[in-house]
């Protein structure tokens, strides 16, 4: 089923934007990003993102629409717990030719970022799903052949037995989560990104029966 953007709520609200019931359009500022600590050393927490709030496991389907400028401008799909606990996946822009698809996961104050070379596109559809506190993210160059990137776990969803060292099992569905469609530009840069064909539904990826 489709979703209504208008029901979402802003984080880092921009100057300039467009929400209607089909389409989300954001038009970045320059220096803005998400990245904490690992590697460089930096703190960004100034993305704009447009979030939706679900309890229940789900599958999110959008497609992303962008006419990069600089290096880094990026756009696609979020996960935001709090500052030290989000995940995001999409295209950051590196030359005409050549882009890498990739995600961030970031848990406990500290990212990751796993990324794949592709020709770089205009647009790109994600598939996110959740299952508790684990997910599925997948892209597709036209919507109908999706293809793994990568799955994740994000620990705030779980509870921490300091006295154990360890994690208690993975809990269900039932801790709400904020999701949804974000854009930024890390250098002095502004682009346009559109976000249409937004899609929620019961989640389609199967539990493992291992």
């Amino acid at each position: 089923m489709s979703i209504d953007p208008s029901t979402a709520k802003w984080l880092n609200r921009p100057r300039s934007f467009e929400v209607s019931d089909r389409l989300v359009k954001i038009t970045t500022e320059p220096n803005t990003d998400l990245w904490q600590r690992s590697y460089y050393g930096f703190r960004n927490d100034n993305a704009p993102a447009l979030l939706f709030e679900s309890k229940d496991n789900f599958s999110f389907t959008v497609k992303a629409s962008f006419a990069y400028r600089t290096r880094f401008d990026q756009c696609g799909v979020i996960i935001y717990l709090d500052s030290d606990n989000w995940f995001k996946a999409g295209i950051e822009y590196e030359d005409e030719s050549i882009s890498p698809l990739g995600s961030v996961v970031t848990n406990l104050g500290y990212s990751d970022w796993a990324t794949t070379d592709i020709p770089t596109p205009a647009c790109m559809w994600y598939r996110l799903h959740r299952r508790g506190p684990d997910f599925l993210i997948e892209s597709s160059f036209d919507g109908m052949d999706f293809n793994q990137m990568r799955i994740f776990h994000l620990h705030r969803l779980g509870e921490t037995t300091a006295e154990m060292g360890r994690l208690d099992p993975p809990a269900p569905a039932g801790q709400p989560i904020r999701f949804g469609v974000y854009a930024c530009s890390p250098m002095a840069s502004s682009f346009a990104a559109g976000f249409d064909h937004l899609k929620l539904e019961d989640c389609s990826w199967k539990s493992h029966a291992g």
